[in-house]
């Protein structure tokens, strides 16, 4: 099984403003870039982050070799229930995700 964070160079989430994080996955080849904009579906982001395929925006930029998504914060950033002001830890749960190999098996 190959993991996003066997291929991607690096990985990082980060707050958008209050309301949104974002999530940007650096790929070092335009190769692997291929393969995981090819892999990874907003279905798979949405169900590894637990919302609605619907809330996520995605954005694929090739001339850079990075994948981008925009979600809603779970939780206002700074509220008292809020356990994670800066986003940081979506990026360690997308790490996570299954990509399929050259032949398109996991």
């Amino acid at each position: 099984m190959t993991i996003l964070a066997d291929i991607a160079q690096k990985i990082r989430s980060k707050n958008a403003g209050p309301f949104w994080i974002t999530i940007d996955i650096f790929c070092s080849t335009k190769e692997s870039y291929a393969r995981i904009e090819q892999s990874l579906s907003n279905e798979q982001v949405a169900h590894i982050l637990g919302i609605p395929k619907e809330q996520i925006q995605r954005y694929d930029l090739p001339d850079l070799n990075v994948i981008k998504f925009s979600l809603p914060r779970p939780i206002v950033q700074g509220t008292r229930y809020d356990r994670d002001m800066h986003g940081a830890s979506f990026a360690n749960l997308i790490a996570e995700a299954e990509i399929l190999d050259e032949a398109g098996t996991s």
